[in-house]
């Protein structure tokens, strides 16, 4: 059967009928491309007894595909009247739930409560979704962060946020080791603003992130740990020698200089290096040496 929800003259029918004009801060870009929308299908390694969370699920184009294929999914929008149109156009379909909240308000272990298992919440399951472009990472971190975490992640989200979130060495960013600790990124395929209505100012692209069952770094504490990261790209122009005394103490932690050129020395890395260049190994090196500091007066 032919996905009912891809047709461009539909899809503009019916947002006409809801008296939805779509909104450029919600991040509301509708997909109507088949293609496009087979390779997101195909990246997200679907299986019969796949448990689906989809955020935004608009008019149901993605959704449709989901149904087709997994056992459960559950669809989190937060605009009413869409909503209103899913549960009426999804009205004969038992395996799909429909949930009108903010998403970044729903952990997702809750989301999962209904399904059975031996640990409630603690189904297995994987995040499939065309992200609002406005909440792309905190929705990232919402669920690698989350206390049950997906095995699998595939959005549609902006194509140079992509690329920044699947950097290397040389380019990386507090938003490359915010997903990379928790996941391996890959880019699937870039997807051209014309695929979508209304048309986006920016290119897309697939990305998929596979899951670590443990973070990349073994660290005491990961949000200090990120804290420390945060630090050094705080200045990100300073080598890490500048950087780390000044990031520091913009949160609260006083360092010297050569407090910081001590534990740079004593982990091996550089002092004349910038941020960009270090890896989340070195940074682990680096926060554990700085552990071991005690604050300055």
């Amino acid at each position: 059967m032919k996905n009912p929800y891809l047709a461009l003259g539909a899809l503009k029918t019916t947002l006409r009928a809801l008296d939805l004009r779509p909104s450029r801060e919600m991040g509301q870009n509708f997909l109507f491309d088949s293609a496009v929308l087979a390779q997101i299908v195909a990246a997200a390694e679907l299986a019969a007894d796949d448990t689906i969370i989809e955020v935004g699920p608009g008019l149901g184009v993605l959704t449709w595909e989901l149904v087709q294929q997994a056992k459960n999914v559950i669809a989190v929008e937060l605009d009413k009247r869409l909503n209103e149109h899913l549960q009426a156009a999804f009205a004969t379909t038992p395996q799909l739930q429909l949930i009108q909240n903010d998403i970044l308000r729903v952990p997702p272990e809750e989301l999962l409560q209904g399904f059975s298992s031996d640990q409630p919440g603690q189904q297995p399951y994987k995040v499939v979704a065309n992200l609002p472009y406005a909440i792309t990472s905190p929705a990232l971190r919402h669920f690698l962060e989350a206390k049950h975490k997906p095995d699998l992640i595939v959005v549609l989200v902006q194509w140079e946020v992509a690329q920044r979130i699947t950097a290397k060495p040389g380019d990386l960013s507090m938003l490359a080791h915010a997903m990379q600790i928790y996941a391996e990124p890959e880019i699937v395929a870039k997807v051209g603003r014309e695929s979508f209505y209304p048309a986006p100012v920016v290119d897309s692209a697939i990305l998929r992130l596979r899951v670590r069952p443990h973070p990349a770094v073994d660290v005491d504490d990961i949000e200090q740990l990120m804290r420390v990261i945060k630090a050094g790209f705080l200045h990100a122009r300073k080598t890490l020698s500048n950087a780390l005394p000044s990031g520091l103490a913009a949160m609260g932690r006083r360092i010297t200089r050569e407090q910081v050129l001590t534990v740079l020395d004593e982990v091996g890395i550089d002092p004349q290096r910038r941020a960009e260049t270090v890896t989340l190994p070195e940074w682990a090196a680096i926060y554990r040496g700085l552990s071991d500091v005690p604050m300055t007066q």
